[in-house]
């Protein structure tokens, strides 16, 4: 039982990070600015947080497929 549970957290915190890089990827697309207290974040952050999100995701979701 506890692996089925260990799966399904791999399986949902890959989901999570996946949607946050369409969320940034969408910035992207439709270059949406952002500001945090009244510094402008630069397009290429976003870049980057696509990248590195959705490796993070691949990675769980492929950790899920793993037999044990």
């Amino acid at each position: 039982m506890a692996m089925n549970s260990q799966i399904t957290g791999l399986k949902v915190a890959g989901a999570l990070f996946g949607l946050l890089g369409l969320v940034q990827l969408t910035r992207l697309v439709l270059r949406f600015d952002v500001a945090i207290a009244g510094y402008h974040v630069p397009f290429w952050a976003s870049g980057l947080a696509v990248v590195v999100l959705g490796g993070l995701s691949v990675w769980l979701f492929r950790l899920a497929q793993i037999p044990r």
